[in-house]
């Protein structure tokens, strides 16, 4: 079977707000595509278009080679899990599960037999008889997740439903989304403004921002390689040093500081990212290096996060989990820069 195929999609609401435009990507099945940026990029717009609760002003859907817009929303076949859960608080966990088969007119059986695979993939089995306001939230997430699974759609539509739980919990559900997710061969839209989870549990990641893509990519490839300014600024965290300045000669001046330029980077104005993690920090003069003060440092854990002034320009570096002097020294690798050009704020590419 094909997947899911958007094709320019574009929203303008009644008011003139355009919400979303040129939106085009395609998400195979047994693969997650999550949807990233901040809020009001055009995200959850995006998927209420694809479950059919909003209509396009431009562009078109296919599912499987055909048209996929022109379908009424109860002909979609799409599970949909809120951010707020939206559970029926006057019915139990088990009606909760079921209530959806049997508006779609499944038997009795059908019905035990799938409300009992759900309870047990989701592990509510001692669950069922309870009432939503006797959950805990991230009972109440799973039952959610569970009412659309039970559904066993093609399409599993997911707005950002991991934001109202507590730190530690939306850490644990996320393992346990990304496990369910490799056992489905289903098609996975999973929008989300936390840059973690995303990076965490989906395939390809569609980056958003004032309702335009600005990057699809592999997670790793976009942490790595970021297409653009925004992009660079948004993921990853800590986030990454972006420092502007302006070319002289084989240098970019920065204020005080001065970064080498490789030699295939072009452009005058320039923005050179980089990232805390990819920072060395040294107690010692060495080759290369930058003298620095410590400004502020906070720990992490195994690691601390140093705030840096280098020539009179803030950095941060993650460091081994030790007491710094104040004064110290650090260098980057040029293979670990980015390099970003300030008029079009696209990726400068050293060849």
């Amino acid at each position: 079977m094909g997947g899911l195929r958007a094709e320019a999609l574009g929203k303008v609401f009644a008011d003139g707000t355009r919400a979303l435009e040129g939106v085009s990507f395609e998400a195979e099945p047994g693969r997650v595509l999550g949807l990233l940026g901040p809020s009001g990029c055009g995200k959850s717009t995006l998927l209420r278009i694809v479950a059919g609760l909003e209509s396009a002003t431009e562009g078109r859907l296919f599912l499987d080679g055909e048209r996929f817009d022109e379908r009424p929303p109860g002909a979609r076949g799409v599970g949909f899990v809120f951010q707020n859960y939206a559970l029926y608080p006057h019915l139990d966990v088990r009606r909760n599960l079921s209530l959806a088969l049997e508006v779609q007119g499944l038997g009795e059986e059908e019905i035990a037999a799938r409300v009992r695979d759900t309870a047990a993939r989701l592990g509510l089995e001692g669950l069922l008889e309870r009432r939503p306001r006797q959950l805990s939230g991230g009972q109440q997430q799973r039952v959610a997740l569970g009412r659309a699974l039970a559904r066993r759609p093609r399409l599993f539509l997911m707005d950002e439903p991991l934001s109202n739980l507590d730190a530690l919990l939306r850490e644990s559900m996320r393992s346990e989304l990304k496990a369910l997710f490799r056992s489905l061969d289903a098609i996975v839209l999973y929008v989300t403004h936390d840059q973690a989870e995303a990076l965490s549990l989906a395939d390809e990641v569609l980056v958003l921002r004032d309702g335009q893509v600005r990057q699809r990519a592999a997670p790793l490839d976009l942490y790595r390689r970021p297409a653009d300014l925004f992009t660079a600024s948004f993921v990853g965290s800590p986030r990454m040093t972006l420092w502007h300045g302006a070319r002289e000669g084989a240098e970019l001046v920065v204020g005080r500081a001065r970064v080498p330029i490789p030699p295939a980077v072009s452009g005058g104005d320039l923005w050179v990212g980089m990232r805390p993690e990819d920072v060395e920090v040294l107690d010692a003069p060495a080759s290369g290096a930058w003298p620095a003060r410590v400004v502020v440092a906070e720990p992490t854990g195994d690691r601390i996060l140093l705030t840096l002034d280098v020539a009179g320009q803030s950095l941060r570096a993650l460091a081994a989990a030790r007491a710094w002097p104040e004064d110290v020294y650090l260098r980057v690798q040029d293979a670990r820069l980015h390099w970003f050009d300030a008029g079009s704020t696209k990726r400068v590419e050293p060849r």
